[in-house]
């Protein structure tokens, strides 16, 4: 098992703050026993802030974050402006939560090319769902594939209001031979959390697949993700429908 070892500096930082000392340690040591799973939201955040924050207790800064955000996703979903609202969060970790995050996007995307995204509805549900769940509008996301299906790229091609997205048909084609895809996935969010297509769903997906099929590009999925779960067109075989 690893064993954390504190820096100079921290031990230097827990003398300063003596009604803190040692409680990063058991912080940093409780993640290496049990990862993720074994701390809670404003644990993860309160780590995070000791990063940027060596000499100050973080643990009521990251309580305040969490209430205002209600989860760790919120935090780091919201903006450097809301970031800073919160009292105690300066621009150094303002910075810090906003680098996180977009080195965990990057990985991820990198970390999908590397693998097939299309071997089932839940593969490619399980790779989207953290960054499409509890958004308050609506989003249309499109992956480009090779013909080994394989992540090419993805792209956000239209961003909508709380019910409806406007999808550019000649647009997404455009992209896909930009893309030299060979095959394409769709995907979109739905804020209401009912996963069910609408009619204008229904529509989009039927347009979608008939111009890409024009072009000898096929459609592999539409899925539609929420908080409950998803909704796949070609589990439920309306592909073509």
């Amino acid at each position: 098992m690893l064993k954390y070892k504190p820096m100079p500096e921290e031990e230097s930082a827990q003398e300063i703050d003596g009604s803190n000392k040692g409680h990063r340690r058991r912080l940093r040591e409780k993640f290496l026993r049990a990862g993720f799973s074994g701390l809670n939201d404003y644990e993860v955040i309160e780590l995070l802030l000791t990063l940027g924050t060596p000499r100050r207790d973080c643990k009521q800064i990251a309580k305040a974050a969490i209430k205002r955000f209600k989860t760790l996703k919120g935090v780091l979903d919201a903006s450097g402006e809301q970031l800073q609202q919160i009292n105690g969060l300066g621009p150094i970790n303002t910075f810090g939560i906003l680098f996180i995050r977009q080195v965990a996007s990057e990985y991820l995307k990198e970390k999908a090319r590397e693998l097939p995204v299309c071997g089932s509805s839940q593969t490619v549900y399980d790779y989207l769902c953290h960054s499409m769940r509890g958004l308050e509008i609506e989003i249309f996301k499109v992956l480009y594939l090779n013909s080994q299906n394989m992540l090419l790229e993805q792209e956000d091609v239209s961003r909508g209001t709380v019910n409806m997205t406007a999808v550019f048909t000649r647009e997404v084609i455009k992209s896909a031979i930009r893309h030299q895809a060979t095959a394409l996935i769709f995907a979109h969010n739905h804020p209401s959390g009912n996963p069910s297509p609408s009619k204008q769903d229904r529509e989009i997906t039927r347009e979608l697949v008939a111009a890409a099929r024009l072009m000898q590009i096929s459609v592999q999925d539409h899925i539609i993700i929420c908080d409950g779960g998803y909704f796949s067109f070609a589990k439920e075989g309306l592909l073509n429908a």
